[in-house]
């Protein structure tokens, strides 16, 4: 849904076609998402299936046709601005879903995977770092340059965050796991002793 109002949103700008706005969404968000053109042309049909854009003119000499929003796109560009991203439909996160499958298998080495996890993200987040402080040392650039450097920095702001709350989640599963790990033979303990003294009980009721 995003990649839908994200081109609506650069259409609201001027006309573009698809491999133009291709370029755009990717320039703005720092080819984090990168896309293909296959899928910019397949949701300008779904677009203009739904009354969202229109053709802007006939196709040119290299057989590419400009998109312009419609009043109802407009309207939804201005909805998309105005309204909260909805948080409801939680996404799906490979990291956690292999953790929470993961200490429910025998046999799996979860700590081995944790730890491993970490060094990866720690490795990304450097690489992160080091990318924003470069990026922030180039900026200084003038009108649509300068916004779209600001944008890649949000962007990457927003990357260095996900990967800072990772490590710590990372390390807060792994002391719940040790936390877990103390817990199951003082409950195996207690269930034996339990299992003991039922047994004891009935010898002594005969």
């Amino acid at each position: 849904m995003s990649i839908r109002r994200g081109l609506l949103a650069l259409l609201a700008q001027e006309p573009m076609y698809g491999a133009q706005l291709r370029s755009e969404f990717e320039s703005r968000t720092g080819g984090t998402w990168p896309l293909n053109v296959g899928q910019v042309y397949t949701t300008l049909a779904r677009l203009e299936r739904d009354g969202m854009v229109e053709a802007a003119g006939a196709a040119d000499d290299e057989g590419r046709i400009n998109y312009r929003l419609t009043d109802l796109g407009a309207t939804e560009v201005q909805r998309w601005w105005v309204a909260p991203v909805d948080r409801g439909d939680t996404p799906r996160d490979e990291l956690v879903i292999k953790l929470a499958l993961a200490v429910t298998v025998p046999d799996v080495d979860v700590q081995r995977i944790v730890q491993t996890q970490r060094t990866a993200t720690l490795r990304h987040l450097q690489d992160l770092t080091k990318l924003k402080r470069a990026t922030s040392d180039e900026a200084g650039g003038r009108g649509p340059d300068q916004r779209n450097e600001l944008a890649w920095l949000l962007v990457l702001d927003n990357l260095v965050y996900a990967a800072e709350a990772e490590i710590r989640w990372l390390d807060h599963v792994e002391s719940r796991l040790a936390r877990e790990a103390t817990r199951a033979p003082e409950a195996l303990t207690r269930d034996t002793e339990s299992s003991h003294g039922n047994r004891s009980t009935k010898g002594a009721s005969r």
